[in-house]
């Protein structure tokens, strides 16, 4: 484990990463979901949109326990006469990161590599450095024939990162964390949890990055009595940031959210979160995030009103082929999910 002594595993969470699944089209990252599931829980189902539900049978009061497959990526929607892609986002890209990135395009086919292109700075005009770049604006080379191209691409086709996870000193670092080390957290949780006195539905979620799509059906489903929501969380604790905007710090333990632009969070919830970390000896911090949403927000109400938690990995550079976490945070969310769940008699009043 390196500098760490935890027990991780980390060819799951490596396997779960370097899965491609963009949104609408998790069903790679869904086999290894439900076989994980099928090992850990008592039923296994899909439903029509795609997100899978584990249940460990409990009593009477259900609990939902959320983290989503889907990662940001690309749809191909032009080919050009010389043989180039366009693309059209899946989530929310900062065009500043794509140039001379590589790239996997999905075809039906097979899977082909390809660059982002970008422009030497030795050819680059004055126009050029000062225009605000779109994802519209990037072109992917494939090192093929225009004719090859036409015949092996179609509009429609999907684009994902190319992009190996590996350890990093303390840190995991590579695409998709964003939600994927969550999904593992999730599934590790599953895989501890015997005899609970409550129902617990392990969902993972499809279409998170395209408006939380997933969890709003997911919410009207299964519509339980408590929900959990699991994602990654900023960490802004980089130079250039002043402590005091720091939204999560690395290695200081799970997020309990209070807050983000799209939830404010159950406060009874996050005072129980709260306890049993501390009970526990489970390092944890405190999240106000200024802009984004999760899952969270739609398993509140999509059903009517749900009271909901929400528990946060943070994570460095969010939305590029680099995110970075750190192990320890990993391991105290998957210890405060599993000590909160294996606790939970549904006789708690979240009331407010």
């Amino acid at each position: 484990m390196g500098d760490s002594d935890l027990e991780f595993d980390f060819e799951l969470l490596r396997e779960l990463t370097e899965t491609d699944g963009v949104p609408g089209y998790e069903e790679d990252v869904r086999a290894a979901v439900r076989r994980e599931l099928t090992a850990a829980t008592d039923e296994v189902r899909t439903d029509a949109m795609g997100n899978v539900v584990g249940t460990v049978e409990g009593g009477d009061y259900e609990v939902v326990v959320a983290a989503h497959m889907d990662e940001i990526g690309f749809m191909v929607r032009h080919v050009t006469d010389e043989g180039f892609l366009r693309l059209d986002a899946l989530g929310g890209w900062d065009p500043r990161i794509l140039r001379a990135q590589r790239v996997r395009i999905h075809t039906r086919e097979e899977s082909l590599t390809g660059v982002i292109g970008s422009v030497p700075p030795h050819t680059l005009t004055d126009e050029q450095k000062e225009k605000e770049q779109q994802v519209s604006d990037v072109h992917v080379d494939l090192g093929l024939p225009s004719e090859t191209v036409e015949e092996r691409v179609d509009v429609g086709d999907l684009v994902t990162m190319q992009q190996t996870t590996v350890r990093m000193g303390d840190l995991v670092t590579g695409k998709a964390l964003d939600d994927r080390v969550c999904l593992f957290a999730m599934l590790e949780a599953a895989h501890r949890l015997d005899d609970p006195a409550v129902t617990v539905h392990f969902v993972a979620t499809v279409q998170e990055e395209v408006g939380l799509r997933g969890a709003q059906a997911v919410g009207v489903d299964l519509d339980p009595d408590l929900a959990l929501a699991l994602d990654v969380t900023v960490a802004n604790d980089v130079p250039g940031f002043d402590a005091a905007d720091h939204v999560t710090e690395l290695g200081e333990g799970v997020a309990v959210k209070l807050k983000d632009s799209s939830v404010i969070t159950t406060p009874k919830v996050n005072r129980r979160l709260r306890d049993v970390a501390d009970s526990e000896g489970i390092s944890h911090q405190l999240e106000v995030l200024p802009a984004g949403g999760t899952d969270t927000a739609n398993l509140q109400r999509a059903g009517g009103a749900v009271p909901v938690g929400a528990l946060s990995v943070p994570t460095r550079y969010l939305h590029t082929p680099t995110e970075c976490a750190h192990v320890t945070d990993v391991a105290a969310m998957v210890d405060l999910l599993s000590a909160f769940v294996e606790s939970e008699t549904g006789e708690h009043d979240y009331s407010l």
